[in-house]
């Protein structure tokens, strides 16, 4: 969600309202913290590598953000000197929050809601992995003399500039300008 790229509070908050659907609102700190500061490395499990394919890109992304976010809050909360079981920890928050959805839903519509919730979560964060996996396929970030990558630049972000994909996407395929 571009909500989870701003600066307010309310809308990191939003962000994380709308993951709640999909129940990976692990993907909020993932992408933010881990992801822009590794994307086009192998580290980074959300970037594709050149020759991959889906089917092989999409465990390694799941479980490797899944991974990453709950290091990267692990790391946070213990800074901060909270627990990493925390209600401060936005992996666990963000995962309550769907709890609670998915708890109300079944609540008002019964047991029957059930699969239909699994599969439009799943489908969900899926549309966010083929995203992921569109927009960085098989572009690598050189390491330097420093050891260090280069800075991440527009050529390590697949673009395009056409008037439909802009219209029904939001500017999403315009990846390196977010």
């Amino acid at each position: 969600s571009e909500l989870g790229h701003k600066k307010t509070e309310l809308e990191r908050w939003l962000a994380k309202i709308t993951l709640a659907q999909t129940f990976y609102g692990h993907f909020y700190i993932e992408h933010n913290r881990g992801h822009h500061v590794r994307v086009a490395t192998p580290e980074d499990p959300a970037s594709s590598r050149f020759g991959e394919s889906f089917w092989t890109f999409l465990p390694r992304s799941v479980w490797g953000s899944l991974k990453s976010s709950w290091e990267l809050e692990k790391t946070r909360m213990q800074r901060l000197g909270k627990s990493t079981w925390s209600i401060h920890n936005d992996v666990l928050n963000a995962w309550l929050m769907s709890v609670v959805l998915f708890g109300a839903l079944i609540a008002i519509f019964g047991p029957v809601v059930i699969p239909f919730l699994i599969i439009q979560a799943v489908y969900g964060f899926s549309l966010l992995e083929t995203v992921n996996y569109l927009e960085h396929y098989g572009l690598m970030r050189q390491k330097t003399a420093s050891g260090r990558y280069e800075r991440c630049a527009p050529a390590h972000s697949w673009n395009s500039d056409h008037i439909v994909t802009n219209i029904f996407l939001y500017h999403l395929q315009r990846h390196s300008d977010h």
